[in-house]
């Protein structure tokens, strides 16, 4: 027992060696438009995350090769850009789908169905959260809140929402994606590879047709405080325990 302990020390002790180099095509072409982003802020080191984002389009997750790109274009240290690309959960650590499907599992979402809806996409998929098909089509998560409560429970698909999801939408959506066939998020921008949704959020223009046109705007569940502010709509009644109901006028010296 000492020695395989001692032999483990060793080992973990051990230095890594140097992260390999992208291939000198893709060096050049990732340190242009590093360049562009980097020209964007007044102090480089604020050009981190976005380039993160860069890296992560051509890999598909943020890798050691990656993490050495970024340290060498903004002069930090790998321990710098691997401290910022361990802390935010959409940098991926590892090899990942085309298809991030991330199932919110917070409070509302949760009780609305969302715990379900992850249960039974594990079981259909045959994988774990942060698991990824065999295929490499897709890869399971849950997700912490993403402010779409009044659509719950929400699936999002690489950062696009599917709203008022169920157990069955939710597994024949996952189907559809693994088989290539059309899937159109039910609002926002139209679907893109994982990839693609990286390397727009590094700042790239967004090239999906309709994409801008389609990016604005909130449906009739986000506006209906708006509405209700207005005047626009009545409030809702308050339904008490008694089953009785009553206004939202109503004092307690008038129950």
């Amino acid at each position: 027992m000492t020695a395989r302990r001692e032999t483990q020390g060793i080992q973990l002790g051990m230095p890594q060696l140097p992260a390999p180099d992208f291939p000198a095509d893709v060096r050049a072409r990732l340190e242009a438009d590093a360049k562009e982003v980097i020209a964007r802020y007044p102090d480089s080191r604020s050009a981190l995350l976005p380039l993160l984002h860069l890296t992560q389009s051509e890999e598909g997750y943020v890798s050691r090769t990656g993490i050495r790109f970024c340290a060498e274009v903004l002069g930090l240290t790998t321990a710098e850009v691997t401290a910022v690309s361990t802390f935010y959960t959409m940098y991926r650590r590892g090899p990942s789908g085309d298809y991030q499907v991330g199932v919110c599992t917070n409070t509302l979402c949760a009780v609305m169905g969302g715990d379900a809806i992850f249960d039974e996409l594990k079981e259909h998929l045959g994988v774990g959260n942060n698991g990824t098909t065999p295929d490499g089509k897709v890869t399971l998560e849950h997700i912490e809140c993403n402010a779409a409560c009044d659509y719950a429970p929400v699936v999002m698909v690489n950062w696009e929402f599917f709203d008022n999801q169920t157990p069955d939408s939710a597994k024949a959506m996952v189907d559809d994606l693994i088989a290539g066939r059309p899937v159109e998020p039910t609002r926002g921008a139209p679907l893109c590879t994982y990839k693609e949704t990286a390397r727009i959020l590094a700042g790239f223009p967004d090239e999906r047709e309709g994409a801008v046109e389609a990016s604005g705007g909130a449906g009739p569940a986000s506006l209906i405080g708006l509405r209700i502010a207005r005047g626009e709509t009545p409030h809702a009644s308050i339904v008490h325990p008694r089953g009785e109901t009553r206004g939202d006028t109503d004092t307690e010296g008038g129950a």
